[in-house]
């Protein structure tokens, strides 16, 4: 029976195939303003879950305009690619994180996020 508003960035997580597009799970991360971290609201969709994340490194990349499944595939490989064999990063799924309402149609942020082992 809260109302919170949107928070920013928006988190997916995608768990990638082979090729590198999205396996149909998907997990969505809002940010719990900070009024409300000590004690959160109780969801009442069962479906919704508060999880606590933990501090992480990052690698990261940005990127503009209206963030489409390909551009979040893309913009990884390219990450990938920069960091090369050497780096120690989470395989098994990466973050794509949006910071922009949806009626902001310039200036738009992105970011592709491989967490550090």
């Amino acid at each position: 029976g809260v109302g919170m508003g949107m928070t920013a960035p928006v988190s997916i997580t995608a768990f990638p195939t082979e090729d590198g597009s999205f396996q149909q799970k998907v997990k969505v991360s809002l940010r719990i303003l900070s009024q409300f971290q000590a004690n959160p609201p109780c969801p009442t969709d069962e479906s919704i879950k508060i999880e606590e994340r933990q501090g992480m490194t990052i690698y990261s990349t940005q990127f503009g305009g209206y963030a489409k499944e390909a551009d979040y595939v893309s913009y990884a490989a390219k990450l990938k690619a920069a960091l090369g064999s050497d780096a120690a990063y989470c395989k098994d799924f990466y973050l794509c994180n949006g910071y922009d309402p949806p009626m902001k149609p310039y200036g738009r942020r992105n970011e592709v996020w491989f967490v550090k082992e």
